[in-house]
């Protein structure tokens, strides 16, 4: 019998540390997902609406605005807006872009805002242009950059 005992001991232990361990991962990973980090990105108004203060690192994601797109003097740092159609921030990044970056396609960037609203990118990602778009990709006001005759600003720059 004394060695029933010990099996028995060995099973609670072995199942007490494996349900202390599965506990500890579900908390943890609840730690790690809590807040705003679920969310992939914030449009302009977004952090508008937020008002994120200067130095705080977020991911921020829209579309480049037509006509914003243009190359500093040292020719690696680049400045654009990102635009939700309701709301605009301009932003800078240095280093290489992406090779489908260009105006009026949805981007997404990671860095921090300044002080006089300037959003500082270290991390540019370009996403290209299908006819499919997931729910959540396109701006919350999509309506806002329609045109009259019912185009986006897109369509009725490139004419698509």
């Amino acid at each position: 019998m004394a060695g029933l005992k010990t099996r028995k001991k060995q099973r609670l232990v072995v199942a007490s540390l494996a349900v202390s361990a599965i506990a500890g991962a579900i908390l943890l990973v609840i730690f790690a997902l809590g807040g705003d980090s679920l969310s992939l990105f914030l449009q302009p108004s977004d952090v508008q609406q937020k008002q994120i203060v200067a130095g705080k690192r977020f991911r921020l994601g829209g579309l480049v605005a037509m006509g914003s797109f243009g190359r500093e003097s040292d020719d690696l740092t680049y400045r654009f807006t990102v635009t939700d159609c309701a709301a605009d921030i301009p932003v800078r990044f240095r280093g290489l872009l992406p090779d489908l970056f260009r105006e009026g396609q949805g981007v997404v960037t990671e860095g921090a805002l300044t002080a006089d609203g300037v959003f500082i990118a270290d991390t540019v990602l370009a996403k290209h242009d299908e006819n499919y778009a997931p729910p959540g990709t396109m701006p919350k006001n999509a309506e806002a950059c329609t045109h009259p005759e019912g185009l986006s600003d897109y369509e009725a720059e490139t004419g698509r």
